[in-house]
Formats: C-alpha cells, sequence, structure tokens
C-alpha cells in the first residue's frame, strides 16, 4: 500500500522527524563532559595523523542469548581483526593488543567528571555519552548490528555517513567502502527523508 502525500501527512512527518531527530538537547554538564572527551580523541587522531573512530562494543550485550554464536555480534577479539583486515594497524584488551592508541571513556574523561558520569548509579549518563561521542566521530562502528539505529539517524543527520558495519567475509586488504551500514549505501534510514 502506497501513502498519498497531502500537506497533512507531510505536516505529521516533519514533526515525527523533529520529535525523533531534533528535540533532545544535552544538559550543560552532560554537554560539556561530551565536547571534552570528542575533543580529546579529535586531538589526538590529529597528531597521530589517523580518523577518529568509534567502536560501540556493547560488552554488556555479548553475553546475552540473542548475541551467543550470533554473526551480528563481535567482541573486542573480532572487531580487532575485523580493523586489521581494513588496514587500520596504527589506530579493552583485546583492541589495546593490536591497537595501541585505543582509548576508553574511562580513561579520556576529566577526572573530575568520572564520580558523577562513570558511578554505579550513572549508567544512564554512559549510554548518553557514549551515544554522543558515537554520533560525533569521524567514523563509527557498532559491535553488534541492529542497535545502532538512532546513533545512524544522529549521524546521518548531521552527514557523517562513516558507519562501518563488521563481517566476517572482510578479507586482508579489503576495502572500507565494502562494509557501509545499509542505513547509508541504500539510504533505508528514516533520516534520510527527514534531512535529505
Amino acid at each position: 500500500m502506497r501513502r498519498t502525500r497531502t500537506p497533512e501527512n507531510e505536516e505529521r512527518h516533519s514533526i515525527g522527524c523533529l520529535a525523533m531527530f531534533g528535540s533532545l538537547e544535552l544538559q550543560p554538564e552532560v554537554r560539556e563532559v561530551v565536547d571534552s572527551i570528542v575533543e580529546r580523541l579529535k586531538t589526538l587522531s590529529r597528531k597521530s595523523d589517523s580518523e577518529f573512530v568509534v567502536v560501540d562494543l556493547r560488552l554488556d550485550m555479548l553475553d546475552q542469548k540473542g548475541c551467543q554464536g550470533s554473526k551480528n555480534c563481535y567482541g573486542p577479539d573480532e572487531i580487532a581483526l575485523f580493523l586489521k583486515k581494513l588496514g587500520w594497524d596504527n589506530s579493552l584488551d583485546s583492541l589495546k593488543d593490536l591497537f595501541p592508541k585505543t582509548y576508553t571513556r574511562e580513561l579520556i574523561m576529566p577526572m573530575d567528571k568520572k564520580q558523577k558520569f562513570l558511578g554505579s548509579d550513572s549508567s544512564e549518563y554512559e549510554k548518553v555519552i557514549d551515544f554522543y561521542v558515537c554520533s560525533e566521530s569521524d567514523v563509527f562502528m557498532p559491535a553488534i548490528s541492529g542497535f545502532y539505529a538512532n546513533v545512524a539517524g544522529k549521524r546521518i543527520g548531521s552527514g557523517k555517513t562513516k558507519i562501518v558495519v563488521p563481517d566476517d567475509s572482510a578479507s586482508a586488504g579489503s576495502e572500507l567502502g565494502n562494509y557501509i551500514s545499509r542505513y547509508v549505501l541504500k539510504k533505508t534510514h528514516m533520516a534520510y527523508s527527514c534531512f535529505c
């Protein structure tokens, strides 16, 4: 069934887009933390003449039933191997062994903010910070495909379309473009109808 475009439908669509991608703003203190993390990571990337790549490992989800044995869930070992096959030999334990310039939010966050934003009662802050850092990186790589639609929408809306999805079929010397998210390649994400 195909919907007919009417002014009323268009208005609803624009309200939906606004609600989905433009209605939330960070509290000033959280924005300050996100900005300091992003700026520090961009500076480190510039110094090493490389891109600011964020890998959303979602370690909390790797042990869940839906991820065990799934080709859509990648742990640190698989991500490190995938990145190496793509030629990133310079960029949690497995990643740091292959990529010494790997940083976690715990290492990069300003000391005076850690207690509030990384303490035991702050998991919602951690998720928000991760979301925005993932949204603002040069390259974003989700370790679990299917759980990154919101980040993809935010990135597409801001023109940051380098979203690389790991794949077991990658071989040494593979091109990055072969692993760009379908959301970007096929323009299937709702954000394209909102912003493009």
